[in-house]
């Protein structure tokens, strides 16, 4: 009977829950890492900045900072999309560096156990697997998980910083 318990304990310790954060994009579903992100705004008026690189919307000022706002549909190569009620900036930081990423819209927080997801197929929704570290089967649904620090090469990090 102890063998029993002890055996349901070691397995479901083993079974770590991730925690995410997971937005839309188009008709597909994403999520990051719930430590990764500072906050959830809605939409605000961007500044655009004179010779940004598309993906860049232009900066915010967030209580004082200004932040750099990156269109994550340029940045996955989707066609822009007009910001509406549901358009929301999830603010991360990047290597030291505040950010925000515009999505159409946050769906949940979400538990899910580590062993409902799997490495990536090369390319997952027409965007580069480099960005994403596992795909989640839910019941109904896939959720990409994305790599928020692979977004950016270290170039276009080294944009954004010129940028704000």
């Amino acid at each position: 009977m102890a063998d029993g318990k002890q055996h349901m304990a070691t397995q479901a310790g083993s079974d770590e829950l991730l925690q995410l954060v997971s937005f839309k994009i188009g008709d597909e579903e994403f999520g990051v890492d719930i430590l990764k992100v500072q906050e959830i705004n809605r939409m605000v008026e961007v500044t655009r900045v004179p010779n940004a690189p598309e993906y860049i919307d232009g900066v915010i000022n967030l209580r004082g900072k200004v932040i750099p706002i990156v269109d994550l549909r340029r940045r996955f190569g989707m066609p822009r999309k007009e910001h509406d009620k549901n358009t929301r900036i999830v603010v991360v930081e990047l290597g030291g560096k505040i950010v925000g990423f515009v999505v159409d819209a946050v769906s949940e927080v979400l538990r899910i156990p580590k062993s409902v997801t799997e490495q990536p197929p090369q390319i997952v929704a027409g965007i580069e697997a480099d960005y994403i570290t596992a795909v989640g089967k839910l019941d109904d649904r896939l959720l990409i998980l994305l790599d928020l620090e692979k977004i950016l090469t270290g170039e276009e990090k080294l944009q954004l910083k010129a940028v704000a």
